[in-house]
């Protein structure tokens, strides 16, 4: 049988949340504990905790949910904060950063990040100097494992409206036909394949800083279907 591993979620209420809740209905490998700053719309068969504090309690909250994995799918826009660029650097970076050291003060053995392709703390463009600065930050949160993961656009219905991103779905079942090589990595990624590329990597045990692209995500599944149906077959002998 796989590790139950305990999983303390933040950023449960945005689109890779609320995929990660949906994708432990159901599993007995995974105890997710969510913490929020508000009431979350739990799906139906949700066997979890969730913790209810504003992010300045947040580390007590990280601590008492125990966890072995920290999971941050935290993240805004600029249009929701209204332009304010110091708004978007402090949940985007500031508490994403927090988190991770809370998650290190817990003890827990992995920090996984939902940051974005393209970050590099030397971008022009604002959000990815963002993202970039806030991955080079983790890094020195003093976690065991650190896993960045880079999705390019995400696919899935969010709670609110995103006009740039209404139009890209609407074109991104013909990248793939044009997104080859190098450029494979740009290819649209649905929310709920990252959720699922988390859990696989909570189950990994290497230590170390990963980063993960659409192709080492769909790697990640690959690896952990395949250790699962290894555990099930030992299961039966």
């Amino acid at each position: 049988m796989s590790e139950r591993l305990r999983v303390c979620l933040v950023g449960a209420g945005g689109l890779v949340g609320s995929a990660v809740i949906r994708a432990c209905v159901g599993r007995d490998d995974v105890r997710l504990v969510a913490v929020s700053r508000r009431e979350l719309a739990l799906p139906p068969g949700a066997r979890m905790e969730v913790l209810l504090a504003d992010p300045s309690s947040w580390a007590d909250a990280i601590a008492a949910a125990r966890p072995t994995v920290v999971v941050s799918a935290l993240g805004t826009t600029i249009r929701q904060v209204g332009g304010d660029e110091a708004a978007f650097r402090a949940v985007d970076h500031d508490l994403v950063v927090a988190c991770a050291r809370w998650a290190a003060e817990a003890g827990a053995r992995q920090f996984i990040a939902v940051s974005a392709i393209g970050a590099d703390p030397r971008a022009k463009a604002f959000y990815l100097r963002t993202k970039g600065e806030a991955e080079a930050a983790l890094t020195k949160s003093g976690i065991p494992r650190l896993d960045l993961l880079q999705p390019s656009l995400l696919l899935g219905r969010r709670a609110e409206r995103r006009t740039a991103e209404d139009l890209a779905r609407l074109v991104a079942p013909l990248m793939p036909l044009v997104l080859h090589g190098g450029l494979r990595r740009y290819r649209p990624i649905h929310a709920d394949t990252v959720a699922e590329a988390i859990l696989a990597l909570a189950h990994e045990k290497a230590r170390g800083r990963f980063i993960h692209d659409y192709d080492a995500l769909h790697r990640a599944i690959r690896r952990h279907n395949f250790e699962r149906s290894l555990d099930r077959a030992k299961a039966v002998e």
